[in-house]
């Protein structure tokens, strides 16, 4: 049942991360959310000083808002639920670990190849970016990508499962 709840939370991380990108992208339209895109395509960009419709943006800071709060809860129910479980340190690692995966994997997947590369979503937002990513195979980023999955992710988890069991006992 632990698992069920585990890959459920994951899944919730996964669409609390989609709805954030699709309201920066989509809605608020700020150069400051696009800080991991290629220097290239930060330096492409044209500020967008109109909104794309009336209310856009307070929709985009609305749905980030909710994606925000999405996630912490992510983290709160996964902490809470560990602490009730009585877990140890290696199911807190794995719980954390697992979400963390999922959710690079699905960004990798998804967001970098479709949403990027193959369905071109944020270039039909920002065309003047086209250029950037034509003749690309992949998104623009896989070393840093392998990187958090392989170093980053692995290593925030066992610091998070260690907080978690040294409050646990």
């Amino acid at each position: 049942m632990k698992m069920l709840l585990t890959i459920f939370l994951a899944i919730v991380f996964c669409v609390a991360i989609t709805l954030m990108m699709f309201s920066a992208v989509a809605f608020i339209q700020d150069k400051k959310f696009f800080s991991s895109a290629p220097k290239e395509a930060q330096k492409a960009l044209i500020p967008r000083d109109k909104e794309l419709f009336y209310g856009a943006r307070v929709i985009g800071w609305t749905l980030m808002i909710f994606s925000f709060l999405m996630i912490l809860g992510v983290g709160v129910i996964s902490i809470w639920d560990g602490i009730r479980s009585g877990f140890t340190f290696w199911q807190f690692f794995f719980r954390f670990v697992f979400i963390f995966t999922v959710y690079k994997v699905y960004d990798m997947i998804c967001f970098d190849y479709f949403l990027l590369m193959k369905y071109k979503f944020f270039q039909f937002y920002f065309p003047e970016v086209e250029s950037v990513y034509a003749n690309r195979k992949y998104g623009y980023n896989i070393k840093s990508q392998l990187i958090k999955l392989l170093v980053i992710f692995p290593a925030a988890s066992a610091l998070a499962a260690w907080v978690c069991d040294y409050f646990t006992r």
